[in-house]
């Protein structure tokens, strides 16, 4: 017998499926349940709206993301190369069904949807911040509100230009990540100094090294 949590998983499968063969829009509650030989009330029991499907299929993106920091090796990086990570996770996670996420933030954009749009506005900072916690980012005050700032503009400019590109393996994504947080890097130095991290300490900057593409 399926667990609550397979439940769920099942449920966003199934309307993902729905949305590969038609769209996101096209996508109904009630056809969801007659996919899966459920009621609607069955699927009320998980989620009380069709956006909250949406908010599972990103909470995936979430979870994937923040099982790096259960390898050593992760940790044992420098942290601008942490933050690049985490963030490709992230999108990758998405990657197999990269049109339909398109769809959703379409969906999240349109006029009049402001009952989506702030909740949307409040896991794009939920997300932020479990990718500061998972890369191990420990500024504080003024210096932490500006590397909050950065990384919110960072990575939605990253998860925009993902959406659109064709490269193999989002290679131009990749890159594109990667100058962004250089550039950080080089403002957070700036302004607070050029003193140098040491790989696996946690100093101050969004980022502190340049890395090279196809590392």
């Amino acid at each position: 017998m399926k667990n609550n949590h397979d439940i769920r998983d099942a449920i966003v499968d199934a309307a993902i499926e729905l949305a590969e063969n038609s769209s996101w829009e096209a996508v109904r509650l009630f056809d969801v349940a007659a996919k899966m030989k459920i009621s609607l009330d069955d699927i009320r029991l998980h989620f009380r709206e069709k956006e909250e499907l949406v908010d599972a299929w990103f909470d995936r993106a979430d979870s994937a993301m923040l099982k790096l920091p259960e390898n050593a090796d992760f940790l044992a990086l420098p942290h601008q190369e942490r933050l690049n990570d985490l963030i490709v996770a992230w999108l990758t996670a998405l990657s197999v069904h990269r049109n339909v996420t398109r769809q959703m933030i379409g969906a999240k954009l349109e006029p009049g949807h402001v009952h989506i749009q702030i909740p949307a506005i409040m896991r794009v900072s939920r997300t932020v911040q479990w990718v500061r916690e998972a890369a191990q980012r420990d500024a504080t005050y003024m210096r932490r509100a500006l590397e909050e700032t950065a990384l919110t503009i960072i990575y939605l400019a990253t998860f925009a230009y993902w959406m659109n590109d064709v490269s193999n393996n989002s290679q131009n994504t990749r890159e594109f990540l990667r100058h962004k947080l250089q550039l950080a890097e080089t403002l957070d130095r700036a302004v607070y100094g050029s003193q140098q991290e040491t790989t696996g300490s946690p100093s101050g900057g969004v980022a502190t090294e340049v890395i090279e593409p196809n590392r």
